[in-house]
């Protein structure tokens, strides 16, 4: 690895490394070698959404857990190219690999920005799964790397590939519900006290590579929830601050993310949020209480979250834009607008059409591969939504009022802007 290193950082200061992979400037029938690393539930889907696409072979599949790494090759092998698939625990082995053109990388949140850099570093393409990073200096070193590299970088918000957000955002945008100066979003459930529950700290596993999974994350013994696995649920990491940054960066993302995509990417200037333990007893860092509001140019949004009741707000679908002469209500199964009184728009339904969601949006990358393109969630643009949500969870934590620069993404005051970067564990540094 080092020497492969020493080479890109040469051809790089050299200003080659746009011919360094002439292999990926392919013509229309050619076939993408595919590389899937995070084997959990959310690289299943990947994997299964991405062999949906003709022209993308899955030649290799990573995890440090042997039983995810077990389950991803028996997928994968299921291949309708018929080709045959490695099992590889350690990724740099991947991304060392000059035959591997794209990969996807479904792991937890605080290895998202390091492989992703390290990928553009090594010539490939790259899908990435949401939150893009867990803090706000990753997302930029990531958005430098896409550039300085030249490489296609999607992120996993999905829902920009359905017709019917693209729809309601244009729609927005050309004023059908008037002008907007309330966005209201949130996510609502129940579950009970005990939550995930608090297991001890324990020796990890013989099937795991604890050091591994750790990575760039502080070091810790291993505890089952840290480490999440659960049949029954998306891997509990995300509810860590080491790893993750709750549910206001694992959903906020999506749904603010839509909000941003119908204001022209518009970012907050400024972020006061609060957010507690407040009815979950588990070992969980995160909140499972939190409200925050955000001030926009043009507008006032909130996102809020809550665990001990799981009773909407909402007549419709989990958000809310408040216009002048109606509310257009969505989610993922389609909008509603239903208009103010005397406005003089109509009421409208619109239900989620078929072929939407993660299959259109792997197809969208796909095609952005070829053309070189920048996709529809862009790395810089799930950057400035994952962002948004960073400035949530570090008003929670600095307890403070958080303005923001979105021009130079700089931050104030000082007991918030420490936040905006932290150390990483040795050897896993992130550099360009």
């Amino acid at each position: 690895m080092s020497d492969r290193r020493a080479f890109l950082k040469t051809a790089s200061a050299a200003g080659l490394t746009t011919n360094l992979f002439p292999r990926l400037a392919r013509g229309a029938n050619d076939k993408v070698q595919a590389a899937f690393i995070g084997m959990g539930r959310m690289g299943m889907g990947n994997l299964n959404a991405a062999m949906r696409q003709d022209n993308l072979v899955p030649v290799a599949v990573c995890d440090v857990y042997q039983p995810n790494l077990e389950a991803g090759f028996a997928a994968a092998s299921k291949n309708p190219h018929k080709a045959t698939v490695r099992k590889i625990k350690d990724f740099r082995q991947i991304l060392a690999d000059k035959s591997i053109d794209l990969v996807c990388i479904s792991t937890p949140d605080h290895w998202h920005a390091y492989m992703t850099v390290e990928a553009c570093k090594a010539g490939k393409d790259v899908y990435v799964e949401k939150p893009v990073s867990v803090t706000i200096e990753e997302g930029q070193l990531m958005v430098k790397a896409a550039r300085k590299y030249g490489r296609v970088v999607q992120a996993g918000t999905q829902q920009r590939s359905q017709p019917h957000y693209q729809r309601l955002t244009k729609m927005i945008a050309e004023g059908a519900i008037g002008d907007v100066t309330f966005v209201r979003t949130g996510n609502y459930g129940y579950t009970t006290p005990e939550g995930i529950g608090a297991p001890p700290d324990e020796k990890p596993p013989a099937d795991l590579d604890w050091d591994l999974w750790l990575g760039p994350a502080p070091m810790r013994p291993y505890n089952k929830n840290r480490f999440g696995v659960d049949p029954k649920a998306f891997s509990h990491f995300r509810w860590f601050w080491d790893y993750a940054g709750g549910m206001m960066t694992d959903w906020g993302v999506h749904l603010l993310d839509i909000v941003q995509m119908a204001f022209g990417e518009a970012m907050p200037t400024a972020c006061v949020a609060l957010g507690k333990k407040s009815y979950i007893q588990d070992n969980r860092d995160t909140p499972d209480t939190l409200e925050a509001t955000y001030e926009y140019p043009k507008f006032l949004a909130t996102y809020e979250n809550r665990l001990a009741n799981g009773a909407s707000p909402f007549p419709y679908g989990n958000t809310a834009f408040h216009g002048t002469k109606g509310t257009l209500y969505c989610d993922r199964s389609g909008f509603k607008i239903i208009p103010l009184k005397d406005s003089g728009i109509e009421p409208l339904e619109v239900l989620a059409e078929r072929g939407g969601g993660n299959v259109a949006h792997w197809a969208n990358f796909l095609d952005c591969i070829k053309t070189r393109q920048r996709p529809v969630s862009d790395i810089e643009i799930c950057h400035k939504s994952t962002t948004t949500c960073h400035l949530a969870n570090i008003s929670i934590r600095a307890k403070c009022r958080v303005d923001f620069d979105p021009a130079t993404e700089k931050l104030s005051p000082a007991e918030a802007a420490r936040y905006a970067a932290r150390e990483a564990r040795s050897p896993w540094k992130i550099t360009l």
